[in-house]
């Protein structure tokens, strides 16, 4: 307005039903592009290595490996020398995500964590119930028999073995010399308050120092970043350079599991967030067995 208009012309323009509306969408705009640029910005992400939208074939990007490896039995041919971070939308199709996504649903429907990330690792049993964790196979019994099927577990192996496969033709190693190890288990994060130490997911941490026996970390999701969920995406923390990896249903993202890939989750905003971990070590030892069907 003009410096000579009074405050009762100026009152008398805003009560002006297109000005006032105009007013009010350029509020919205602004604030939606605040917003935009604030969930862009969090956790500093700089770099988009996999975008949600895109597809694809295979990017592999290689990084000098740390000396973690160094304080645990190395095994030649597997532990890792050439170390680094890929991501790949060609292994798993999203159909077998899906179905996938299937059995996440159907075992995690006889529970749930109070908080915000649930668990369920078919191998052992376990599974979020409350604050705590109960052995489903142990739990519910036969009953077990009507919620999954053979078929169920087959697909898992399959998928788990096209998993393995692919880890060991981006390292140059056999697939032979790796094994599936613990824990292994299927994620659902949703935007509910954290009630245990359990459901803080969002912590930023190296896998060979969080669980020893990791040697090469895998995770394929299970839905779709920014159309299932909020936030939630997978940050490879760098001092100011972090890069992450938008999640896209049957999209494979792996890495060596040493502090040359020190990451983390972003909280879910809004939404349901499903994933699958899957690691192997080198070491047989720590190896464990594909789960059976009751």
């Amino acid at each position: 307005t003009k410096k000579d208009r009074s405050p009762r012309e100026v009152q008398r323009l805003w009560q002006r039903p297109w000005l006032r509306t105009a007013g009010l969408g350029a509020g919205l705009v602004l604030t939606a592009l605040l917003l935009w640029s604030n969930l862009g910005a969090e956790d500093g992400v700089t770099e988009v290595l996999a975008r949600r939208g895109e597809v694809v074939a295979g990017r592999f990007i290689e990084v000098p490996c740390s000396e973690d490896y160094d304080s645990h039995r190395r095994f030649e041919g597997c532990t890792p020398r050439k170390c680094g971070r890929g991501v790949t939308d060609v292994v798993i199709t999203r159909e077998e995500a899906e179905q996938i996504r299937s059995i996440a649903e159907k075992g995690l429907s006889l529970g749930g964590s109070d908080g915000g990330a649930s668990i369920l690792d078919l191998h052992s049993g376990a599974l979020s119930v409350g604050k705590h964790f109960v052995n489903l196979y142990r739990y519910f019994g036969d009953k077990i028999q009507n919620i999954f099927s053979e078929e169920d577990f087959q697909l898992y192996r399959e998928v788990r073995q096209k998993v393995q496969l692919t880890i060991a033709e981006a390292f140059g190693i056999s697939a032979s010399s790796l094994h599936l190890t613990k824990p292994t288990f299927f994620s659902r994060i949703n935007s509910t308050e954290a009630r245990t130490a359990h459901d803080e997911y969002w912590h930023a941490h190296v896998d060979k120092v969080t669980y020893g026996s990791f040697d090469y970390t895998s995770l394929l999701y299970l839905s779709d970043y920014l159309e299932d969920f909020g936030g939630g995406r997978f940050v490879f923390m760098e001092e100011g350079a972090n890069k992450t990896v938008e999640p896209r249903a049957g999209r494979v993202s792996f890495f060596t599991s040493g502090s040359e890939n020190l990451h983390r989750v972003e909280k879910v905003h809004w939404g349901t967030r499903y994933a699958i971990t899957i690691a192997f070590s080198c070491n047989p030892d720590h190896g464990i067995e594909d789960p059976a069907f009751p």
